[in-house]
């Protein structure tokens, strides 16, 4: 089975998931709290290098991923509907997908907030003031509430790389050297 395939299965399989969190979540009015939920979530996974051994080791039963994940949700103080959720999808062996339940439900939950994601990776972090001005220049551009998704990224050098939607914006010194480095091959 190819990478494309795998990703596109687990996909699909968060996808239900989500959809199904999602519309529990709204028909109880708690939207927010989801989403602030949801962001935990996403940080856990990227902070804990267990966290991704747990969901993705073929060595833990279900039921010890069950355990385990039930722990955490409990810790974390998830909502009913996600720990649950959660907890289903360690006895179905499904938690190898949730990262795509975490981005899945990001996106449903923007979605329905009118809210665009903007993607943005810096060579050193954005002060809250660089991130309110980015964020209202993408808005005035976009015309959408923005939410940033900023991570660092020090290889950058300098500057930074913008992506909203299916636009790229990218002033990142690491890249200008690139195309520095190309037309100097070229006059070669």
């Amino acid at each position: 089975m190819s990478v494309a395939n795998t990703a596109s299965i687990s996909a699909n399989i968060a996808g239900r998931y989500a959809q199904a969190v999602f519309d529990l979540a709204r028909e109880q009015g708690d939207l927010d709290a989801l989403a602030g939920q949801v962001d935990d979530l996403g940080r856990a996974l990227a902070e804990s290098e267990d966290l991704r051994t747990l969901i993705s080791s073929p060595l833990y039963s279900r039921e010890e991923q069950g355990a385990a994940i039930g722990a955490v949700a409990d810790r974390m103080g998830l909502s009913p509907v996600l720990g649950n959720t959660l907890r289903l999808m360690a006895r179905n062996n499904r938690l190898f997908a949730l990262p795509q339940l975490v981005q899945r439900l990001k996106s449903l939950i923007a979605e329905a907030r009118g809210e665009v994601t903007a993607e943005v990776v810096s060579a050193a972090a954005l002060t809250d003031e660089q991130q309110r001005r980015l964020t209202e220049t993408l808005a005035q551009k976009s015309g959408k509430t923005i939410k940033l998704d900023a991570r660092v990224d020090e290889s950058l050098i300098g500057g930074m790389i913008v992506r909203l939607g299916s636009q790229m914006i990218d002033s990142s010194i690491r890249s200008k050297l690139a195309s520095l480095q190309n037309v100097m091959k070229e006059v070669r």
